[in-house]
């Protein structure tokens, strides 16, 4: 397998996805909890990435083997496309998986079960979204699975990770009883602050679905653009993005995120923009790059006005 066919294999390009969370998360915990590990932030950012790699691995993997056309899985996927041994695509996958709960077991050790817990929800919702006899990505609920666990939870445990011993939360397990602990208030302001990677990476998602519908009904994948149309989904995408504008406000209006962040508001001109550009033309190969574009430009400005706020 070349470098090449392995970047497509594994989508790289969409790794912005996650690295958004990961890096508000870690300026966030700085700025609200005045807390930073690095070595927990290193261990959680490999076992991320190597489970993002392999989730999307997945994903190809299960849409090449469940083409109902050949001409699809010679024209569309990856492994058709570059002629990739299928047990070289396994041995991936599960290689990558292994490693990356292993670093999940050594962060739980540095930090306490609450990590445990939301990991393997993370984990299974990874592995459910293309696995199993009815995965979710044949289903509509991609957007809110992946909106959610990688805007939030992500997010969630990058904060956590460094912020592990400030009281946000707590798990308890003695014998058979589990019992779990969370401070409502700090929850509240991760989950605000993860708004707009939610919306935004949701939004990734529904863009792609909207350009694959066709190919999708073909090959027996109903998502959400299938269920309420692609009018209703453009209308969807287009509030995502204004949502994710008011969650940043109302987020500097509860004094959560700092005053900087309101200059976000210069980013709303050319963010509307891009997404009036996709809704005149949904196509793969012109303007899905649109939905990508938006996420980044909204996202990193978030980022660099955090941490100008952390710095000064």
């Amino acid at each position: 397998m070349s470098l090449e066919a392995f970047l497509k294999l594994v989508q790289f390009r969409t790794k912005l996805t996650s690295l958004f969370p990961f890096l508000i998360g870690c300026l966030f915990a700085y700025y609200r909890f005045h807390a930073f590990q690095p070595v927990n932030i290193l261990i959680f950012f490999s076992s991320m990435l190597l489970f993002d790699l392999a989730a999307t691995a997945i994903n190809n993997y299960m849409d090449y083997r469940k083409a109902t056309s050949d001409e699809y899985r010679r024209r569309e996927n990856i492994i058709g496309q570059e002629n990739i041994p299928e047990g070289r695509v396994v041995f991936m996958i599960i290689s990558f998986v292994a490693v990356a709960t292993a670093l999940g077991i050594w962060l739980v050790v540095r930090t306490d079960l609450v990590v445990l817990l939301a990991g393997m929800v993370c984990f299974a919702i990874g592995i459910l979204y293309s696995f199993g006899p009815i995965p979710l990505s044949r289903m509509p609920l991609g957007e809110i699975v992946s909106g959610v666990t990688e805007g939030f939870g992500v997010l969630f445990l990058t904060v956590y990770a460094n912020a592990f011993d400030k009281g946000i939360a707590n798990l308890i397990w003695q014998g058979w009883i589990v019992i779990i602990k969370a401070d409502i208030w700090p929850l509240f302001e991760i989950g605000l602050v993860s708004v707009p990677c939610m919306f935004s990476i949701a939004n990734v998602m529904l863009a792609n679905n909207i350009c694959d519908l066709d190919d999708d009904i073909k090959n027996k994948r109903f998502t959400l653009v299938y269920y309420i149309g692609k009018k209703y989904a453009l209308w969807l995408f287009d509030s995502l993005y204004a949502a994710s504008f008011a969650a940043i406000l109302f987020a500097v209006l509860l004094h959560i995120l700092p005053p900087a962040l309101l200059l976000t508001v210069l980013t709303v001109i050319p963010v509307y923009k891009l997404v009036r550009q996709f809704n005149r033309v949904q196509s793969k190969s012109n303007t899905f790059v649109v939905a990508l574009k938006s996420m980044v430009l909204m996202n990193s400005s978030v980022v660099l006005l955090l941490l100008v706020a952390v710095i000064f």
